[in-house]
């Protein structure tokens, strides 16, 4: 069944009946990651067995996150499911979680010792995203991805059990130039929900006005700017391929193949010119199948 958000909320939405048995709720899980997220169930392909009950928890935790967010009517009303969600979060380390998510999360948690922080950084960025439409500098986007989606990497690499502050540090550049690369391939998916991304000061510097931004108009300045912002992130992705040596090889698989996932990102924006207006730039399932396999391939050298 394809997901649908409203139906979800509200079946386990505020003040939803107690939670499944543990096996019902790690089966819904897994259901919420394979019927909305295709690259998951490609990733997965490359994941122990192990721990691929564990990813799915983590991974529907950000699902149930992102949509609080962007899949109800915003504003106040986001801010509170997220408020109900942040107590439900918290339900795992000390009381009774009566979400499924929850419930199998708080299985998850206690078998890598995994603490609220990454999960509590995500949901400031989701409030964030209530609060903030536009950026000024690229300090004040760097923040954001901070929350946004440097949790993330450190998620994994507590499911790998590899995490220290090193590795953390590297995740980071993988996980901001990831965020980026999104970023930049939907700057018109973005505008048409009110957010501006490219910060304020470069849109200035490369003289892209707020006017052309908003009648979406590709300029030289723009397509300068386009450029400036790939090469930017392209950079996040050369320090973050440091990390790669210093995982166990199951983790390097898939963090190799998220870096390189990015970087095709940044390809498809650059074949087109740097004109994301026009079209948004695409990673053909050709291109996608020839990245898991040189994943996988290198994952045995």
């Amino acid at each position: 069944m394809a997901w649908d958000f409203a139906r979800e909320l509200a079946r386990w939405g505020p003040g939803a009946p107690a939670a499944p048995r543990l096996r019902d709720a790690r089966a819904y899980c897994a259901g919420v990651a394979k019927s909305h997220y295709e690259n998951f169930t490609v990733v997965s392909l490359l994941l122990p067995r192990r721990l691929i009950t564990h990813f799915h928890a983590v991974y529907a935790y950000c699902r149930w996150s992102d949509d609080l967010a962007d899949e109800t009517a915003g504003g106040q009303t986001a801010l509170d499911l997220i408020a109900w969600w942040r107590q439900e979060l918290m339900s795992c380390y000390g009381g009774e979680p009566r979400h499924p998510v929850t419930l199998a999360l708080r299985e998850t948690v206690r078998r890598f010792d995994i603490p609220p922080d990454p999960f509590l950084a995500l949901l400031v960025a989701f409030e964030q995203d209530q609060r903030v439409k536009r950026y000024d500098t690229f300090e004040q986007l760097a923040g954001y991805c901070a929350n946004s989606a440097n949790p993330v990497g450190h998620l994994v690499l507590r499911l790998f059990e590899c995490f220290d502050a090193e590795r953390a540090a590297l995740s980071d550049e993988v996980c901001t130039g990831l965020q980026l690369a999104n970023f930049w391939q939907d700057v018109a998916r973005d505008l048409d929900i009110g957010r501006v991304y490219l910060p304020a000061e470069d849109r200035a510097r490369f003289g892209y006005s707020d006017e052309d931004l908003d009648a979406r108009r590709c300029t030289p300045q723009f397509l300068e700017l386009m450029r400036f912002e790939v090469a930017r992130a392209r950079g996040y992705f050369a320090r973050g391929a440091a990390l790669l040596p210093l995982l166990p090889r199951a983790a390097r698989v898939d963090v190799d193949l998220f870096i390189r996932g990015g970087e095709a990102i940044l390809d498809a924006i650059e074949r087109q010119g740097y004109d994301v207006w026009a079209r948004r730039p695409e990673v053909s399932k050709v291109a996608k199948a020839k990245l898991l396999l040189g994943a996988a391939v290198r994952a045995l050298v």
